[in-house]
């Protein structure tokens, strides 16, 4: 049974609040769609938002990068953190300017990022990670050695405080500009995968795999 997430005071959506969504499967709907996020944290004052790839395991948030990043230095003690992920679904041309549009799925979580510490769990955050975002290469590919895995840092962000917001259909216009003499509608926008490109250096030549050939990203993890 889905559940829904009394808002907090920070994540509750107050403009536009018809178009909130509290429902934690339809945020991990959103979440498992998505594979870019940006992560807003402040250092000495000074905000920074940095985008980077995510992996999702049950109310759990991975995020990886350089152990050497500005960003991992800071969070790695536990930083208060924004992460964001927005899917864009269409552009809405309305009859005004003013009520231009775009149709999007976005997701808001706020909470602590804290370093995963223990090697079992940071090696399966990582693969998490890569099968978050291409199901089936793990295994395919090969895998962290020692040396790359003391160069990474993985965080673990929990899905406690989050609220998403997401606006479907056509345009609504003002009563007054309804016969204004001007195309009105929805342009809808999707990611496009291209055929593959084989690696020139590919020694021997290869079959391109089955989850690369059939990418997708309109999946959802259950």
């Amino acid at each position: 049974m889905s559940e829904t997430q009394m808002p907090t005071a920070r994540t509750r959506v107050v403009r536009e609040a018809d178009r909130a969504v509290y429902d934690r499967e339809a945020v991990y709907r959103i979440l498992d769609e998505g594979f870019l996020c940006h992560v807003g944290f402040a250092v000495d004052g000074q905000p920074f938002v940095i985008p980077t790839s995510y992996g999702r395991k049950d109310a759990n948030l991975y995020i990886h990068g350089s152990a050497a990043s500005r960003m991992l230095r800071q969070m790695k003690e536990g930083v208060a953190v924004c992460i964001t992920v927005t899917l864009l679904d269409g552009l809405v041309l309305a009859r005004s300017v003013f009520n231009h549009s775009m149709n999007y799925r976005s997701v808001v979580v706020l909470g602590k990022a804290t370093l995963v510490d223990d090697p079992e769990e940071k090696l399966e955050a990582l693969r998490i990670l890569s099968e978050h975002i291409l199901p089936g290469r793990w295994d395919d590919a090969r895998q962290p050695n020692e040396r790359e895995l003391k160069a990474t840092s993985v965080l673990r962000v929990p899905i406690e405080e989050f609220s998403a917001k997401v606006r479907i259909g056509p345009p609504i216009d003002d009563a007054e500009d309804m016969t204004f003499p001007t195309w009105a509608g929805v342009v809808p926008l999707e990611m496009k995968v291209g055929d593959p490109v084989d690696d020139p250096k590919l020694d021997p030549p290869r079959e391109v795999p089955t989850y690369a050939r059939n990418y997708a990203r309109d999946h959802a993890r259950k």
